[in-house]
């Protein structure tokens, strides 16, 4: 039988239900739930030995990598919300399931002293530290600028663009030859939506410096790499991402007709992973339904 599918009907196309909830939102709320690869990812070793700290790993495309890693033979710990925490215990759950050290570091990465305790504990439960994905992020539609406070500013700056500069500062001292740091960018990094003024900006200045990172740590040995969605179905969209109109449609101009799901992207982020892709830095791998330009 062939294993072929049709990528315009794998997964939910709009309209979707109209659907709110507070940020940051759960994934385990949404309708229809996003896939993140809990049933269909399948590993085949291609990180074993590896220890990795992803966050906004409970849902979206870190709780895609997060399964995808372990799968893949790694330990894991993952950051969340504290208000994610029924999220994240599915994650520690499938993470363990497939027989990896699992480890849950709840808190606010809008906090210096936070973001570095983040991975000083995550170095400690893990016994080091290889694989560093900075993914979560703040996504709140605004129509006009001036409707963005400079508190909501702040904490989308605080969250997309601090917190990883925070993070890879306290885990560079552990990151030997090998390792790899991976960022979630975004399709808003070059196409930017008229009510994500802040949020594009972030994620410019994420696909940014994965270059310049790239080419600093490049003679250290470390690599480098950004992945780039187009639209996906996670959290995000429900809770501030979008209005409900954009969202009952949402993902319908895109050429495949639908949003992506988290799942979609999980063989990306093991493939930066990979040692395989030894020769791959500086480089952003885009995902966006016939859409971009990465």
């Amino acid at each position: 039988m062939s294993r072929q599918q049709d990528p315009r009907t794998k997964y939910p196309k709009p309209p979707f239900r109209a659907q709110k909830q507070p940020w940051p939102g759960l994934a385990g709320k949404m309708r229809p739930p996003p896939d993140h690869g809990e049933k269909s990812y399948k590993g085949s070793g291609r990180l074993k030995g590896r220890k990795a700290l992803i966050t906004g790993g409970d849902s979206g495309m870190g709780r895609a990598a997060a399964i995808a890693f372990a799968r893949e033979g790694a330990d894991v710990a993952i950051n969340y919300f504290p208000t994610e925490e029924e999220d994240a215990v599915q994650v520690i759950a499938l993470i363990r399931r497939a027989g990896r050290k699992a480890v849950a570091i709840p808190g606010d990465l809008r906090k210096e002293e936070f973001c570095r305790e983040l991975v000083r504990t995550a170095v400690q439960k893990l016994g080091g530290l290889d694989i560093l994905v900075n993914n979560a992020a703040r996504q709140q539609s605004q129509a006009s600028i001036a409707d963005i406070s400079s508190q909501a500013f702040d904490d989308t700056m605080k969250t997309n663009i601090y917190a990883p500069f925070w993070i890879i500062q306290e885990a560079l001292p552990h990151l030997k030859p090998g390792a790899v740091i991976i960022a979630t960018a975004s399709e808003q990094a070059y196409d930017p939506s008229a009510h994500l003024y802040d949020y594009a900006q972030t994620k410019a200045a994420t696909m940014n410096y994965v270059k310049s990172l790239a080419k600093q740590l490049a003679p250290k040995g470390i690599r480098v790499n950004g992945v780039a969605p187009g639209p996906i179905w996670t959290p995000l969209q429900v809770s501030g991402g979008t209005d409900m109109k954009k969202l009952q449609k949402f993902g319908s101009q895109a050429p495949l007709g639908r949003p992506g799901q988290p799942a979609e992207l999980a063989s990306i982020y093991v493939q930066l992973a990979d040692n395989g892709a030894s020769y791959a830095t500086g480089q952003i791998y885009g995902a966006a339904g016939g859409e971009g330009q990465p």
